[in-house]
């Protein structure tokens, strides 16, 4: 086996921190939701998912700025989110519930996925494809780029309204004693919806990087699934800042055992972390 250049272990750990800001921007919302409402929201990737497409539809073949349709997808998404949740509440979905029927959600989507766009692949070609910056020795893709700073921006955003607003702290109640928030006046339902609706805004401008920076087919939603999982078990459940840490440390580490190895010892890493810390630390999880 010969080593590396350090050139090359530099740019490959560079492009492990752009791929683990976009598990964690993926983890975010589902570790929020999982975390303070005890749902495992498998329907957070389709969601990812149709808002990618649909960035790739207006982008594609409306010449609308990939950026600009965030001011479509994140209120449409954001109303989606709600709309699980108040299904879900409607038919009082249990926690382990809640992972079997989002399943089945994920699948729907993802048939009327391939009926409207088809299984084929699909690439979207704008004004940030192909663009680079050049950082010493290294390159920086521009799409990339994009999503660390989206990553960064909503991970701190939402880090801040967890700790310093009302609403942020009512949450935190509720995920830890739901009776007795209750008791003081908290409404579980409103507040339940709102970060539901949070959670599916997150989705959809996760979406809006993954055509940024990949090419589409539905079934690529299901292997986001594990890492994702991972970096948000790994992050912590409830902690928008959590999944991001642990998916840049995840994505950094499987950059460099490719590096060093071949591509297919890659998903062995992550699960190889979270076997370990459920291990060590079984009571994080």
């Amino acid at each position: 086996m010969s080593l590396p250049s350090g050139a090359l272990l530099a740019q490959s750990a560079l492009s492990g921190v752009f791929i683990g800001s976009m598990y964690g921007l993926l983890g975010m919302g589902l570790g929020l939701a999982w975390g303070l409402l005890h749902i495992i929201n498998l329907a957070h990737f389709a969601l990812a998912f149709l808002a990618a497409y649909l960035c790739y539809q207006l982008a594609g073949a409306g010449g609308v700025d990939p950026l600009a349709t965030l001011a479509l997808i994140v209120p449409l998404f954001f109303a989606l989110g709600v709309a699980v949740q108040w299904l879900l509440s409607r038919f009082r979905v249990s926690p382990l519930n809640s992972l079997l029927a989002t399943f089945g959600l994920m699948a729907i989507v993802e048939a009327a996925i391939q009926y409207f766009w088809t299984a084929d692949f699909r690439k979207l070609e704008s004004v940030y494809s192909g663009q680079k910056m050049r950082l010493g020795g290294l390159f920086v893709p521009v799409p990339e780029l994009l999503t660390l700073a989206l990553a960064l921006l909503l991970g701190f955003g939402a880090w801040a309204a967890m700790r310093y607003t009302n609403l942020g702290r009512a949450l935190r109640a509720l995920a830890e004693d739901a009776p007795m928030a209750a008791a003081f006046g908290v409404n579980r339902r409103a507040h339940a919806l709102l970060l539901s609706g949070a959670c599916g805004a997150l989705a959809g401008i996760a979406g809006v990087c993954l055509a940024l920076s990949f090419t589409l087919t539905p079934s690529q939603m299901y292997a986001w699934v594990g890492v994702v999982f991972a970096a948000v078990m790994l992050g912590g459940l409830g902690s928008p800042l959590g999944p991001l840490a642990a998916g840049i440390i995840i994505g950094v580490s499987e950059a460099v055992t490719m590096a060093f190895l071949s591509p297919s010892w890659a998903p062995i890493v992550s699960f190889s972390l979270l076997i370990a810390l459920l291990l060590l630390r079984p009571g994080r999880a």
